[in-house]
């Protein structure tokens, strides 16, 4: 059995910056995080082309649709609330345990969707 990463640190609907591959610069909202696979799944990242057999049933089209594919976590960045890449870090204010980035020291609130 394989080891996953020490604790995935990008939660959903958090804006992170792709560092590495073939989509290096973009930056999209994290839709879905696959933690058995240490991989996420980022909003208009990784696009790849899937053919679509039709189905009348559920009301599917058919064709080539576009959908995202999965990037692994490593070779993705958080973006903070000044818009800086950060790495990020835990801490312990007020009782409660709070993100914060490496880079201003300021914490990360939680983004509701």
């Amino acid at each position: 059995m394989r080891e996953c990463m020490a604790g995935i640190k990008i939660k959903r609907n958090d804006t992170v910056e792709v560092i590495a591959g073939k989509d290096k610069g973009k930056r999209g909202r994290v839709l879905r995080i696959l933690a058995d696979k240490d991989r996420l799944l980022v909003e208009h990242v990784m696009m790849i082309k899937k053919h679509v057999k039709p189905n009348p049933q559920r009301n599917i089209k058919g064709g080539i649709a576009e959908q995202e594919s999965s990037i692994h976590i490593s070779n993705v960045m958080l973006v903070d609330g000044e818009g800086n890449k950060t790495r990020v870090g835990k801490r312990v204010e007020e009782d409660q345990r709070v993100r914060f980035s490496k880079v201003s020291g300021n914490a990360i609130p939680e983004k509701k969707k």
